[in-house]
């Protein structure tokens, strides 16, 4: 059965990003928006980021323009306002769909890996957050009203002692 490790979605630069270089740890895999009402939210993941990543967390940011438009700029724009305005240091990577035909093949294997509110597979909105423990099996599925905040201890069990 694959893992995430076997998935190398785009980098901000366009080159393929192999999750493989992540194994061992644990993932909060998040797809983003710049102009969102949840936008915000990148205060908290990166407040997590600091906060977890010695023990082995690695936050992991996807850019998402498929709800309402509200990631209009390339990864350069991206990169600039996540650093400006929020200073973003956990990795930021390309810009994805996560439904439809179009849909990275991350998302739509995290998708079938942990089935939203109801059992819908769709993403219903930016800032979904899959956890993704240090095997690769996804943990849970968090809806975009999950402050990250909330997430710590859930964080805190798939990291261990």
């Amino acid at each position: 059965m694959p893992t995430i490790h076997d998935f190398a979605p785009a980098g901000a630069d366009g080159a393929p990003h192999p999750l493989a270089q992540y194994r061992g740890k644990v993932l909060l895999v998040v797809n983003t928006a710049s102009k969102c009402g949840f936008t915000p939210q990148y205060e908290g993941l990166e407040a997590l980021w600091r906060r977890h990543r010695a023990a082995g967390l690695v936050v992991l940011g996807f850019p998402c323009n498929q709800f309402g438009g509200q990631e209009p700029g390339d990864a350069a724009e991206i990169a600039r306002f996540c650093s400006l305005t929020y200073e973003v240091s956990f990795p930021v990577l390309g810009k994805v769909d996560v439904n439809g035909a179009g849909a990275d093949p991350l998302f739509r294997y995290l998708k079938a890996q942990r089935r939203g509110l109801l059992g819908t597979a769709g993403i219903k909105w930016n800032f979904t957050k899959f956890l993704v423990g240090r095997d690769g099996g996804v943990i849970g599925r968090y809806p975009p009203t999950a402050k990250p905040a909330s997430l710590d201890g859930a964080i805190a069990a798939a990291l261990g002692p």
